[in-house]
C-alpha cells in the first residue's frame, strides 16, 4: 500500500485529480474499450472533482470513453432530489464534462425490488470487465461507502440499514434533522472495491485521523472496513498532513522518504506511474 502526505487538502484534492486524469490519458480509451471508474459522494470528494473539471477545461482529460459507478445510493430518495447521490454527482461533477450520460451508472434508490437492483449492478460492473480505478473516502470510523463497522470484508452491492453515527454525520446535509436522513441505502461491498484493479482512498482532517491510523497501522478488522485495501495489490491512501496526527513519527516519515520523488503534482504527468 502506498501512502501520499500531501501539506493540505487543496494539494491532496489537486494531487489526486492529477493522478486519475493521468492515468485516463494513459488508458487511452475508446468507445469499444472505456476506462472505468468508481466514485464516491460527500465533502472528501469534491475539491478532487473540481480539480477534474479545470483538468477537463484545460484539455487535460476527456470523460467521454469514461463509464463511472458510484459507490451508493440512499433508498427512497427519487434521482431529482437534492441529496440523492444522482443529484450530487450531476451537481458537483458530471455536468461539468464530456461524459455521456449512458455512461453514469449510480444505484437506483427508487427501484421496487432492491435486491434485484443491487444484484444488477453487481452484474453490469462484472460484464464492463471490472473497475479500473476505484476512487473512495472512508468515515471517521473507518468505514468506506456505507460498509460501517462489523461489515463483512468480502460482501457485494447491498441494501444496509444505516447506524447512528453515520445518520448523525451525514445529517449537515439534510439541514442537521437527524430524521430526515434516510435508514436505508444501496451500497457497493468492500469485496466489490477490493475487485478493482487499482484502489484510490483519500482522507483528510484532524477528524479522520484515528481511522487513518487504523487503515495504514492497524490490524485487518471488519470493524475498521477501509483497513480492507491493505490486502489489495494496487491500493494508495493520499491524505493531508492533518488526518496523520495519530501515525507513528516513524511511519509518517517512512512514506514521506520513499514518496519524496512524488510529491510534487507536476511530476505526476513525467511519470509512467509504474508501482
Amino acid at each position: 500500500m502506498r501512502l501520499v502526505i500531501q501539506p493540505d487538502y487543496e494539494n491532496l484534492a489537486r494531487w489526486t485529480a492529477s493522478y486519475i486524469a493521468r492515468k485516463i490519458e494513459l488508458f487511452k480509451p475508446t468507445a469499444e474499450k472505456p476506462f472505468v471508474l468508481g466514485l464516491p459522494t460527500g465533502s472528501s470528494p469534491l475539491g478532487v472533482y473540481n480539480e477534474l473539471i479545470s483538468l477537463y477545461k484545460l484539455g487535460k482529460v476527456s470523460f467521454k470513453h469514461v463509464v463511472t459507478f458510484n459507490m451508493d445510493e440512499y433508498v427512497g430518495l427519487a434521482p431529482d432530489h437534492p441529496q440523492s447521490y444522482h443529484f450530487f454527482m450531476w451537481e458537483n461533477l458530471f455536468s461539468h464534462v464530456d461524459i455521456k450520460r449512458e455512461n453514469v451508472n449510480i444505484l437506483n434508490g427508487m427501484a421496487e425490488d432492491i435486491k434485484a437492483e443491487c444484484q444488477r449492478y453487481e452484474d453490469k460492473i462484472a460484464a464492463m470487465g471490472g473497475i479500473d480505478l476505484f476512487l473512495g473516502g472512508i468515515g471517521i470510523d473507518g468505514h468506506i461507502a456505507f460498509n460501517e463497522p462489523g461489515s463483512s470484508l468480502t460482501g457485494r452491492t447491498r441494501d444496509k440499514e444505516l447506524n447512528l453515527d453515520t445518520r448523525i454525520a451525514n445529517s449537515r446535509f439534510f439541514g442537521n434533522d437527524i430524521d430526515r436522513v434516510p435508514r436505508l441505502a444501496l451500497t457497493v461491498g468492500v469485496g466489490t472495491i477490493m475487485d478493482a484493479r487499482e484502489v484510490l482512498i483519500i482522507v483528510n482532517g484532524h477528524n479522520k485521523a484515528r481511522a487513518l491510523q487504523h487503515v495504514v497501522e492497524g490490524a485487518i478488522s471488519q470493524m475498521w472496513t477501509a483497513s480492507a485495501i491493505q490486502m489489495h495489490q494496487r491500493a494508495m491512501v493520499v491524505c493531508d498532513e492533518a488526518a496523520t496526527y495519530e501515525l507513528k513519527v516513524g511511519t509518517f516519515k517512512h512514506f514521506l522518504d520513499i514518496e519524496k520523488e512524488n510529491l510534487d503534482v507536476a511530476s505526476i504527468w513525467k511519470s509512467k506511474l509504474t508501482w
